[in-house]
């Protein structure tokens, strides 16, 4: 090679390194404001309800409420990324974080309802657009950068749960708890705006049915390993404080339960594609399901022991989500099917999960204790095992 050639190929090789940075770094801004709206609830959960006079059973739904809404937009966002491309519609999710966060410091009831709902609208977009992009920029490497992405989410939504309560003591009580996430979704919404898509191939166009996905069993499959691992993370995110305040901790540190259940998921998330590479899908999926189990028949019998416990259901959840996300990611062929999976599989999942947060509202008001509670949320993660050990076929 000449000289020029050889400098040529320097500038390229560059280029290629700064644009995979540039895109890692685009989707840690996104997966940072992708939970913390939700995360940032709970540990003031109790606030709210003594504030606004809502029930458990309505405070349930209050926390189910984003995931009605990842339910209600999952499936439709194939047609915006067709007129508008993902960058684009992924800096507009992250503005709709950005504005519903910050409706919710405003006074009344009505603004807390819309406020949650309109951030759970963009962060279903996300949910459903990052994955994609993923697969597309990164396709030699799936396992590892859904592990990122899941641990800058991870990590983000800990931190929200841990500072909840400190913040609520601050004037503004606990609507600044949640408000405050509106700031780096307006700093994650302009990076994505100034991004433009990478010059990464498409292996072959995606000419199928887009009906087809829902007729798959394979696509069943995989929403029933979304949906379930989705229903125990947020049964948890809405009342691991309360479960906590139960047994005799304080409202500060059941929000740092609640962050130290989140930075254990990161850990596990981060560990997954060493043993997914060594296990294999099956097994992987019985050993993301087993701690969850655990972990709820744990705090039943022995109480005292609640902060192992709340390890154990971390190292479930962190590493359930990562391995569902993975299993998506690897089942399909080209973006355009990657975009009608994913939204099958979170629409349907999370509006499974929607029921989560709600039912243990109810029956922790209907019994008066934990009990009943853990013992569903413990059946769950058990079928969700089950479900993982059924091979999927991409449909």
């Amino acid at each position: 090679m000449t000289a020029e050639e050889v400098e040529r190929e320097r500038t390229a090789t560059g280029t290629r390194g700064w644009l995979i940075a540039g895109g890692v770094g685009a989707v840690v801004v996104a997966a940072v404001c992708m939970r913390t709206p939700i995360t940032a609830v709970g540990p003031v959960l109790t606030l709210i309800g003594d504030d606004t006079g809502l029930s458990n059973t309505l405070l349930g739904l209050l926390s189910a409420l984003p995931l009605l809404a990842f339910a209600a937009v999952s499936p439709v966002m194939h047609g915006p990324v067709r007129r508008i491309g993902i960058e684009r519609t992924v800096a507009v999710a992250l503005l709709a974080i950005a504005v519903g966060s910050a409706f919710r410091t405003l006074p009344g009831p009505p603004q807390l309802w819309i406020g949650t709902a309109l951030a759970g609208a963009g962060i279903a977009a996300c949910n459903v657009l990052i994955p994609v992009v993923v697969r597309r920029d990164h396709p030699a490497r799936v396992a590892l950068m859904t592990a990122v992405f899941s641990a800058s989410m991870g990590t983000a939504a800990s931190l929200a749960s841990g500072v909840s309560h400190p913040l609520s003591e601050l004037p503004g009580s606990w609507r600044w708890s949640l408000g405050v996430w509106a700031v780096p979704a307006v700093i994650a919404a302009g990076v994505w705006a100034l991004r433009r898509s990478p010059a990464v191939p498409e292996p072959e166009p995606d000419r199928s049915d887009p009906d087809r996905v829902w007729r798959s069993l394979g696509a069943w499959r995989l929403t029933a390993v979304m949906g379930l691992q989705s229903t125990t993370f947020y049964v948890m995110v809405a009342w691991l404080p309360s479960i906590a305040a139960s047994s005799g901790a304080s409202d500060a540190a059941g929000g740092w339960y609640l962050f130290a259940y989140q930075l254990v998921g990161i850990l596990a998330g981060l560990a997954l594609p060493a043993v997914l590479h060594r296990a294999g899908l099956a097994l992987t999926g019985v050993l993301v399901s087993a701690p969850m189990v655990a972990a709820c028949l744990g705090i039943i019998a022995v109480p005292a022991a609640l902060p192992a416990w709340v390890v154990l259901a971390g190292i479930g959840s962190g590493s359930a989500l990562v391995y569902a996300l993975t299993r998506i990611s690897l089942a399909a062929r080209t973006s355009g099917h990657a975009t009608r999976l994913s939204g099958m599989a979170q629409s349907i999942g999370y509006l499974l999960a929607a029921t989560g947060p709600v039912v243990v509202g109810w029956l922790r008001d209907s019994t008066g204790s934990w009990t009943p509670a853990l013992v569903l949320v413990a059946a769950v993660a058990a079928v969700q095992g089950t479900a993982a050990v059924l091979r999927p076929r991409s449909g």
